[in-house]
């Protein structure tokens, strides 16, 4: 199980490109509204019918990822949220994979996460990555957090965790397909 945050704001390419991606690698992704309501209002004013409220996620029990994409003001939303933090601290604690795109990656460089780990952010928000390694490659795994720079590398993004969750190949039979390679 995949689970995807989305918070009134999200940036919509950082969220619904891995989903896409993930989805047809086969993994069972479920968008969910940081809300109170199914339908989230991305950045750019798509509105997003999640799959469930954040208040039906009693704990990640089966998850393999829980993901944070950015954008404003829905980065500031998911970390203004007790929830997601919670959420957050169960990843950790249960060896749940965690990433996070753009500025997503300042709500877990916040909580200390990123300390001593090779990690990337959209420019502007690196002073929030506290104590982590500023990578220079768009998107960067160490251990069991990836991150990724901005809506521009959302693909590579999806690509990596599917090659972390189903294997390389996979993830490069899925890029053939997109690029039409």
């Amino acid at each position: 199980m995949v689970y995807v945050l989305l918070a009134e704001g999200f940036e919509e390419i950082e969220a619904l490109a891995p989903v896409d991606l993930m989805r047809r690698a086969g993994l069972n992704v479920v968008t969910v509204a940081v809300g109170d309501e199914l339908t989230v209002n991305g950045a750019h004013g798509i509105a997003v019918i999640a799959d469930r409220l954040i208040s039906e996620i009693a704990d990640l029990r089966g998850a393999r990822l829980l993901m944070l994409p950015g954008g404003m003001p829905g980065t500031k939303n998911l970390d203004a949220d007790s929830r997601v933090h919670r959420l957050i601290t169960e990843a950790v604690e249960s060896d749940v994979r965690l990433a996070a795109i753009c500025a997503a990656p300042m709500v877990l460089g916040k909580r200390g996460l990123l300390r001593g780990r090779e990690a990337i952010c959209y420019p502007g928000f690196e002073e929030y990555l506290d104590g982590a390694v500023l990578s220079e490659h768009n998107v960067v795994t160490d251990g069991l957090i990836t991150t990724a720079k901005g809506a521009g590398v959302a693909v590579r993004f999806g690509l990596e965790l599917i090659a972390l969750l189903c294997g390389e190949q996979t993830a490069e039979k899925i890029g053939h397909g997109i690029f039409a390679e």
